[in-house]
């Protein structure tokens, strides 16, 4: 058995990417961030829908119309597919564990 918030990276320099779980059409991922944001200019375009939770720490997600969500723990956001977003800022102070799951 596995836990979301064991084994966190140590390397803060990046975000760290770990499949969960694969099936037709679903995808789980964790991600573990410490202060990235998206590139001013690094907007998501994606095939398929999202969701994002955050379990631990805090992010803001924005929107191309300008729309910006603050996530804190526990709360979470579904992005339709082709809806274009970009992550401007994650918690410094802390590890921002996120819980995604991607399906068609």
């Amino acid at each position: 058995m596995d836990n979301l918030f064991a084994k966190l990276p140590r390397d803060k320099t990046q975000e760290h990417f770990s499949d969960l779980l694969q099936a037709d059409g679903l995808r789980v991922e964790r991600i573990v961030s410490y202060g990235q944001a998206s590139p001013e200019q690094g907007w998501y375009d994606q095939e398929e829908n999202e969701w994002v939770s955050v379990l631990e720490g805090s992010a803001v997600i924005e929107f191309d119309n300008g729309q910006r969500v603050v996530l804190g723990k526990g709360d979470y956001l579904n992005i339709p597919a082709h809806q274009k977003h970009r992550v401007a800022e994650t918690a410094e102070n802390v590890a921002t564990i996120w819980l995604v799951i991607f399906y068609k």
